[in-house]
C-alpha cells in the first residue's frame, strides 16, 4: 500500500508535469504558425481536396456536432503554447469544446501520451460570435524539454477540437497543402481520443484554427511570409513542406539556431488592394485584401520582427484589371501601418515572378508583364522597403522572359504547370534568394 508521503510526491509531480509553467521576464509569445482564414468554407482556391460531401453535405449548414484533428507544423517549439481559433466570417456563433493539441504520430494519430486539454479562460468550452475569435489560455507541453529542442525538430502538432452544434458558414483556410481529418457529422468529441479511428476523412485545407505561439526566449524574431498563391504554396508538394517560406525556415534555423520563426500568411487568389468589398455574404476566393486583412493576419500576431511581402500578380489579372500604380499605393500604405504598429520591423518587398503565356485564363498576357515589369522596378529601387528579394531574378528565363522551364511542372496534380506558379524546384531557388543578413539586420529606421 502506497505512503502518505509517496502519494503526496505523486501527486505534486503531475501538477507539475501538467500545470502550465510561468513565464519568465525572458521569455514572451512568438508566433510558431499561421493559416490566415480567407473567408467562409467552400470559397477558395484548394488544391487536391478530397470529395468531402459526406463530411459536409451542406456547405451552408457547416459542421454538425463533429470533431476535426488538424495538421500544422510549428516552426519553433516551446514548453508553452496557446492557439487561436476564428470565426470571422461565420454568421453565427459557434461553440467549440473538447479541445486537444498533441504530437501528431501518423496520418489522425496522436503520439500516445502527449494530447494536453486546451481551455479558454479556465473553461473546456468556448463560445465565439460571429465575426470575432479567440485565444486559448497557456497549454503545457511537458514532452518538450527544452526549447525548440532537436528531438521536436519537424513535428508536427495536432490541433483537435469539437464543433458543439451547428457552426453554420466555417471560417477556413483553403490551400493548406497538408492533410487534416475530420469524422462524420453527428459523430461527437472525439479529440480526446488518441486513435485515428473517429476521423473517417481527409482533407487538405484548415478550419478555424488560424494560429499557434509558442512561449519563446525573449530575442526570437518572427519572419512573416505575407502573400498570395506563390506564398500559400499552389504547386508544391502535397505535405512535402516545401513552399518558399519552408525553405527559407531552414536556412534561418541552420545559421541562426532556433531563435527565428518563420510563418506563412498567403492565402491563394490573394490581392493587394481588391475586391473593395468582401463579407461573408459577398466572398471572393482570393480573400479580403492583404490591406483588410493585415490586422488580423500579421499585426496581431506575436513577436514580429520582419515581413517578406510578396504580391501583386492578382491585381494585374484580367478579372481585376488593376495596374502597378495602385499597387505601389496599397504597398505605401500597408509599410506604413506596419511602421507604425510594429516599430523596427524589417520589411522587405519580393519582386513578382513572372505569368507570362500563363495557361491560366486570367493571366499571361503581355499587357499583364508590362505592368510586373514596373512594380518590379518600383520595389527594387522605390525606396519602400528595407531590402529585396529578387524572385523575379531567379526564376525568370532571361531568354523568353517566361518561367524557368524546370519549375513549371506541377509537384501536387502532376500536370504540366501553369507557369503562373512555381514547383519545388522553383520555389527552393527562391527561399534560397532571400538574403538572410539584410532580413535580421537592425533596424535602421
Amino acid at each position: 500500500m502506497m505512503s502518505v508521503r509517496f502519494l503526496t510526491t505523486l501527486i505534486l509531480l503531475t501538477a507539475m508535469a501538467t500545470a502550465a509553467p510561468a513565464a519568465t521576464a525572458a521569455e514572451k509569445w512568438a508566433a510558431a504558425w499561421t493559416g490566415s482564414v480567407q473567408g467562409p468554407y467552400p470559397s477558395g482556391n484548394a488544391t487536391a481536396q478530397p470529395n468531402l460531401s459526406l463530411a459536409f453535405p451542406a456547405p451552408e449548414r457547416g459542421a454538425h456536432d463533429q470533431s476535426f484533428r488538424l495538421i500544422v507544423k510549428p516552426d519553433i517549439w516551446g514548453r508553452q503554447t496557446r492557439i487561436r481559433l476564428s470565426n470571422a466570417f461565420g454568421t453565427q456563433p459557434v461553440t467549440f469544446d473538447g479541445v486537444f493539441v498533441g504530437v501528431q504520430m501518423s496520418g489522425a494519430a496522436i503520439l500516445p501520451g502527449t494530447n494536453r486539454p486546451v481551455t479558454f479562460a479556465g473553461k473546456n468550452s468556448v463560445f465565439i460570435a460571429a465575426g470575432a475569435s479567440a485565444w486559448s489560455d497557456p497549454v503545457a507541453l511537458p514532452f518538450v524539454h527544452a526549447f525548440n529542442s532537436a528531438e521536436m525538430a519537424g513535428r508536427k502538432l495536432a490541433v483537435s477540437f469539437h464543433v458543439a452544434g451547428e457552426s453554420g458558414p466555417m471560417t477556413w483556410h483553403a490551400k493548406a497543402l497538408t492533410s487534416s481529418y475530420l469524422t462524420y457529422p453527428g459523430a461527437g468529441s472525439k479529440g480526446a481520443e488518441e486513435s485515428e479511428t473517429a476521423f473517417a476523412f481527409a482533407t487538405t485545407s484548415w478550419y478555424f484554427l488560424d494560429a499557434v505561439e509558442m512561449m519563446a526566449p525573449a530575442d526570437t524574431r518572427v519572419v512573416v511570409a505575407y502573400g498570395d498563391s506563390i506564398t500559400d504554396g499552389t504547386a508544391s508538394t502535397l505535405n512535402g513542406d516545401d513552399r518558399w517560406p519552408d525553405v527559407l525556415s531552414r536556412r534561418l534555423h541552420a545559421v541562426s539556431g532556433a531563435h527565428v520563426s518563420v510563418v506563412n500568411a498567403g492565402i491563394g487568389g490573394n490581392q493587394v488592394v481588391g475586391p473593395a468589398e468582401y463579407s461573408a455574404q459577398k466572398p471572393f476566393s482570393g480573400g479580403p485584401s492583404a490591406l483588410q486583412r493585415l490586422d488580423r493576419d500579421l499585426l496581431s500576431l506575436s513577436g514580429v520582427a520582419a515581413v517578406i511581402w510578396l504580391e501583386g500578380i492578382n491585381d494585374l489579372s484580367k478579372s481585376a484589371n488593376g495596374n502597378a500604380a495602385s499597387i505601389e499605393a496599397g504597398m505605401r500604405e500597408g509599410v506604413r501601418r506596419m511602421r507604425e504598429k510594429i516599430p523596427g520591423v524589417r520589411i522587405i518587398g519580393a519582386t513578382l515572378t513572372s505569368a507570362l503565356g500563363s495557361s491560366n485564363a486570367a493571366h499571361g498576357s503581355v499587357e499583364e508583364d508590362v505592368q510586373r515589369k514596373t512594380l518590379n522596378e518600383f520595389i527594387r529601387s522605390g525606396g519602400l522597403f528595407d531590402g529585396v528579394a529578387d524572385f523575379d531574378k531567379v526564376t525568370t528565363d532571361p531568354q523568353t522572359g517566361a518561367m524557368r522551364a524546370a519549375f513549371v511542372p506541377d509537384n501536387t496534380t502532376g500536370t504540366a504547370g501553369d507557369k503562373l506558379h512555381p514547383n519545388r524546384l522553383g520555389y527552393a531557388a527562391m527561399g534560397s534568394a532571400v538574403d538572410i543578413v539584410a532580413l535580421l539586420a537592425k533596424p535602421t529606421r
